[in-house]
């Protein structure tokens, strides 16, 4: 079970990373397009303001799939020296304190989501962007990960209570130490 919630987490990752690269193709195609522009003469306007919008997304929506590919950085100093049951109680640990810490995050986001939706604020900008346009998908991103994080943390969870601890750590464990490892 614990590796069919993980395979269908991953399988969703990997497509909202492509919608996400692509996302940020388009956002750059539009800056290299305006920076033309400006060059000659025009503008398209704003672009710095929509390329900031963007990269907030994508970084909330981005999270969730760096977790899941282990590309979030840790400093594991006790965890290289540690049996298998020990490495495995470390990385439980840690992703038990990363999905806590998260969901802190996103629950301080909604204040700001919803004062804007209350207040149907606007940014002091020249393009005036309704910031609930921005707001909403951003705060979804954080939702999406806080979500990721505790399926992941209890499917490992599952799989060290299973006893199968190498499983558990290609899911939660250190990607560069796994690599390095002798």
């Amino acid at each position: 079970m614990a590796r069919k919630i993980l395979y269908m987490l991953r399988r969703t990752n990997r497509v909202l990373a492509i919608l996400i690269g692509m996302v940020l193709l388009l956002c750059a195609g539009a800056v290299l397009l305006d920076i033309v522009l400006r060059r000659l003469g025009s503008s398209f306007g704003g672009t710095d303001e929509i390329a900031g919008y963007v990269m907030a997304v994508v970084s909330a929506w981005g999270m969730g799939f760096a977790m899941l590919e282990l590309a979030h950085v840790r400093i594991d100093v006790l965890r290289s020296r540690a049996t298998p049951i020990g490495r495995s109680l470390l990385d439980l640990t840690a992703m038990f304190a990363l999905s806590s810490t998260i969901t802190v995050i996103a629950i301080y986001c909604w204040p700001v989501v919803e004062t804007s939706i209350a207040n149907s604020s606007r940014a002091n900008t020249p393009l005036e962007t309704d910031l609930i346009l921005v707001q909403i998908p951003w705060f979804a991103g954080w939702l999406w990960f806080v979500a990721m994080a505790w399926l992941t943390f209890a499917a490992a969870l599952a799989l060290v209570l299973q006893g199968r601890y190498a499983e558990s750590e290609s899911v939660i464990g250190a990607f560069a130490e796994l690599e390095s490892a002798p």
